[in-house]
């Protein structure tokens, strides 16, 4: 994800809603991200598709790297072998 320019990056809602299909094809193409005020506060953030995947993939990787810490800190750890097995298991369908 790119630094947010405050210059180009920022603006009202009413700017966005006159210049919609303008915005949503400079996030397509720039990937970069939109912040939509509402009263001269956030209301919301405006993405690309691909950014959001991207965001999503680091989220569940990292989602599945703590809870295999979880599990190892709970002793829930397969062995070598049990490993294999379980692996095993898996590829056969059973």
């Amino acid at each position: 994800m790119k630094n947010i320019s405050v210059s180009s990056d920022i603006v009202p809602v009413g700017e966005f809603k006159a210049s919609l299909a303008k915005y949503l094809r400079e996030i397509k193409n720039k990937r970069n991200s939109l912040i939509i005020t509402q009263n001269g506060k956030p209301a919301g953030v405006l993405i690309s598709p691909s950014e959001f995947d991207e965001l999503r993939e680091t989220k569940l990787f990292i989602d599945s790297i703590s809870r295999g810490l979880s599990n190892s800190e709970r002793g829930e750890v397969y062995s070598t072998s049990q490993l294999k097995n379980e692996l095993r298991k898996f590829r056969s369908g059973k």
